[in-house]
């Protein structure tokens, strides 16, 4: 089975504009299955303000054939060793709401035994430019709700103009985050989450859209001085 990995890593403007516009292609990349590389944001943060979009912070979201190649990829490739400076965490796939293309998403999906483990969220969206303003109005309560929730211990947004938007979370159980998606949490306007998906339900915002849920394996680096993201779980 594949392995997915996210990266995060501050660079120079040179380089993130590099990574953005020479993204590694599957086909010159030995063992990358696809990689989407974006820039950072920070969640809930005013649209137009200098915070929103933070163009020397790079996120890549990637689908590797194993752990060998990713190995060999940070070590060989010119944005892999920039990558390597930075943060990132491995994770094995569970299950998918939606579709998106390019990646290989496996059909057979997981379910963790232990609702206490902790799990990784990726959101990986296309535009409609037509329905940004109402994404827009909808998504940011529910930004705001991921950034603030006490069951995270690291989430943020990125985007890839013009129409590629992504959110990623890590959850210190998975129950927290189940809680979180149907508005049972113990936080200010829990139903957040849940009324932003019967608005996309009702008229959907995007062209595709998925939401992806995944088993970290390992985490690698150190993020805004900071490392171990990843709760250690104790099975019971």
């Amino acid at each position: 089975m594949s392995v997915f990995t996210y990266h995060l890593v501050k660079t120079s403007y040179i380089l993130a504009l590099k990574a953005f516009f020479f993204s590694p292609k599957a086909k010159q990349t030995p063992g990358l299955i696809y990689a989407e590389v974006m820039t950072a944001m920070t969640l809930g943060s005013p649209i137009f303000s200098t915070s929103r979009i933070l163009v020397r912070q790079i996120a890549v979201f990637a689908e590797w054939e194993n752990e060998e190649a990713i190995d060999d990829f940070l070590e060989t490739n010119g944005l892999g060793k920039t990558l390597a400076k930075g943060w990132h965490v491995r994770m094995n796939y569970l299950r998918q709401w939606g579709r998106i293309s390019h990646f290989k998403i496996p059909k057979e999906t997981r379910e963790l035994e232990n609702s206490e483990a902790p799990v990784v969220a990726v959101t990986l969206a296309r535009m409609q430019f037509l329905q940004i303003p109402r994404f827009i109005r909808w998504g940011r309560p529910v930004e705001q709700l991921v950034r603030d929730h006490p069951g995270t211990t690291l989430a943020l947004a990125s985007i890839r103009l013009p129409r590629t938007v992504s959110t990623f979370s890590i959850w210190k159980t998975q129950k927290e985050m189940t809680d979180m998606v149907h508005g049972y949490s113990a936080v200010p306007a829990p139903e957040r989450h849940e009324k932003a998906m019967k608005e996309r339900d009702r008229k959907d915002f995007h062209i595709e859209f998925t939401t992806l849920r995944f088993q970290p394996i390992s985490e690698h680096g150190v993020w805004n001085g900071k490392t171990n993201f990843i709760p250690i779980h104790k099975s019971i």
